[in-house]
């Protein structure tokens, strides 16, 4: 059954690159296939509104569940859309005519095999390249190979019987020298065959002749001031250059063939099969094995061949996989790609799978929250050799003016993530100046001490906000005062007061994390947040003393009337330009007026 909560969250992992979505009805059947630039973006706009269409709505309604197949380019988006429709005829897609069909390359299987673009594809040995989703493309590309290669456009039937017997002529074609004249035996099969090999290689992608040709071709005209035939051959050869690397999507030359890709983690093995038929991706599919034991990737990959051909009901002849695997099925070729066509569609298998692992992790995550965070938390353990998960962090940082309004803050972390609430901020009580080691040791020394009075939770883990001597003080109170055993850290900054490393243990040993690493940044943050939060707790303070202290200067005002004042109007200048009014509301007739007077009638000493 539909849920949209289950759409909702199949919806929200998609990702945001080129590929074909399919939708299924709640029987598992295909009802649509659609293709798109951004999957999620396309997707996301069949149900975040009412479309003016309603066929569309009614689609919408009868969406159960969805799949998408990643691919490289728009271009394979679109072929890999035909491909499908044409496969499964959903029932709300339009259906393809065959004059729609796109035009694919024809190499005959002749003795002189022709070079030609064709819309039908025959089985008689002969070779087909495409589909092309662009006339102009395949236009170009077969003006420049016969531009390139004199091979023959007429449709003779060119046999060793027949041309020895003279029954044909050379053309115009052969005049003009576009071709070499086989029909009269003035070429050998062996030297047109060196041709249509060039030729291969410059379809399948895989030579440079077509760039270099194209190259010169300019620079020629381009010398000859012909700057207007220089750049029509320009845009060919930037069209030519951007589909050397031709569409993965399609290759007549594999025809019926199965192609996995395999990820894993510590808990789960993700295997994807792309079903390959007539050289085109008739079908993607991708599964989830649980781990039970420390099964091989190997076994899990054997496996998964045997249930995903079963259950596709494949036959298949070639497999194309990632790595040797120690199977053996009757008729059936294992290939290991390394390069060409096959290694394409092995990394386009790959991408697939990858996608599938990430949007099954996300899923998780929404589902359960505190994952990433207990994974995150192990990652410390393991790093920082900590004796159990640091499921309760807090920092502490210290702030003040050459001594003056010192004050410290601590921030808490539960299970990854701040607890604001319980959060705490220190005014400085019994040090005098500017000593960070004193102050460190006087709110360590409170706050544990409270902590152990009350019963309260001790943290897993203690993180000073700075180097070596930080630590130190804060080692002197857990431990030597306090007989505790808390893990401590700390986080040394370098000559911009930037952090450049961790520190634990003692003697304290720098933990190797680059800047980019997640628990760096992990540290870096909490970092930030202590000290935002003791900077703001430390100038509330003194803007609050300040005020406090012009206020001591008015006879007749009490230590309740300064305290309320300062609650409503925070400054000095606030109070200075409130009306007599306003005071009265907060501190009475009698005392507003001893205020405002202060302020306004020249009554200041």
């Amino acid at each position: 059954m539909r849920t949209i909560d289950t759409l909702k969250q199949q919806i929200d992992s998609l990702p945001e690159v080129p590929g074909v979505y399919q939708y299924f009805n709640v029987h598992d059947e295909i009802i649509y296939v659609g293709k798109a630039k951004n999957l999620k973006k396309r997707v996301s706009s069949y149900f975040n509104k009412v479309h003016e269409q309603g066929k569309t709505n009614v689609l919408v309604k009868n969406i159960a569940s969805l799949k998408y197949i990643v691919v490289a380019t728009e271009e394979d988006a679109l072929l890999l859309e035909n491909n499908l429709i044409k496969q499964h005829q959903p029932r709300y897609n339009v259906l393809l005519k065959d004059g729609k069909t796109y035009p694919s390359i024809c190499i005959t299987n002749e003795p002189f095999p022709r070079v030609f673009k064709t819309r039908n594809i025959i089985k008689n040995g002969s070779l087909y390249y495409g589909p092309y989703s662009s006339n102009w493309t395949i236009n170009s590309l077969l003006e420049i190979i016969h531009r390139l290669y004199p091979i023959r456009t007429c449709r003779l039937p060119l046999f060793n019987d027949s041309i020895q017997k003279g029954k044909f002529k050379v053309c115009l074609q052969y005049h003009i020298h576009k071709c070499n004249g086989p029909c009269e035996a003035k070429e050998s099969i062996e030297e047109y065959q060196k041709h249509i090999e060039q030729v291969k290689k410059i379809i399948e992608g895989d030579g440079n002749e077509i760039s270099k040709f194209l190259m010169n071709q300019m620079q020629k005209l381009s010398s000859e001031f012909k700057f207007e035939e220089a750049h029509l051959i320009k845009q060919k050869h930037e069209l030519i250059e951007n589909y050397r690397s031709k569409s993965v999507i399609s290759n007549t030359i594999l025809d019926n063939t199965d192609v996995f890709a395999f990820e894993e983690n510590e808990n789960s093995a993700y295997i994807n099969i792309l079903r390959i038929s007539k050289g085109s991706i008739i079908q993607g599919y991708t599964i989830e094995y649980k781990k039970r034991l420390d099964e091989q990737k190997e076994d899990i990959l054997a496996i998964a061949i045997v249930e995903l051909r079963e259950k596709l009901k494949s036959n298949s002849k070639e497999i194309v996989l990632p790595f040797k695997i120690d199977i053996d099925l009757k008729g059936i070729q294992f290939v290991v790609p390394q390069r060409g066509d096959r290694k394409k569609l092995l990394d386009l298998a790959e991408q697939n799978v990858r996608q599938f692992k990430l949007d099954k992790l996300k899923q998780t995550e929404k589902l359960n929250p505190d994952q990433r965070a207990i994974q995150l938390l192990e990652a410390i353990k393991e790093k920082l050799a900590l004796p159990k998960l640091p499921m309760q962090i807090e920092c502490f940082d210290n702030s003040n003016i050459q001594g003056s309004d010192a004050v410290a803050a601590c921030v808490v972390y539960i299970k990854g993530k701040p607890a604001k609430k319980e959060y705490r901020k220190y005014s400085i009580k019994t040090v005098q100046g500017p000593d960070d080691y004193a102050s460190m040791k006087e709110v360590v020394r409170r706050r544990y001490s409270r902590a152990i009075n009350e019963e309260l939770t001790l943290p897993d883990m203690i993180v000073a906000d700075g180097g070596i001597g930080q630590m130190e003080v804060i080692r002197q109170v857990i431990e030597d005062e306090l007989k505790l055993q808390i893990p401590i850290a700390g986080l040394a900054k370098d000559g911009k007061h930037r952090t450049n490393e961790i520190l634990i243990g003692f003697p304290p040993q720098t933990v190797g994390l680059k800047p980019t690493d997640q628990l760096f940044k992990f540290f870096a943050g909490m970092q930030d947040e202590v000290h935002r939060f003791a900077i703001t707790f430390h100038r509330n303070k003194r803007s609050k003393n300040q005020v406090a202290s012009e206020l001591n200067n008015i006879d007749g005002i009490g230590e309740k009337t300064k305290n309320d004042l300062i609650k409503q109007f925070k400054s000095v200048k606030r109070i200075r330009n409130a009306k007599i009014e306003e005071l009265a509301e907060i501190i009475g007739t009698n005392r507003s007026s001893i205020v405002y007077n202060y302020f306004n009638d020249g009554l200041k000493p």
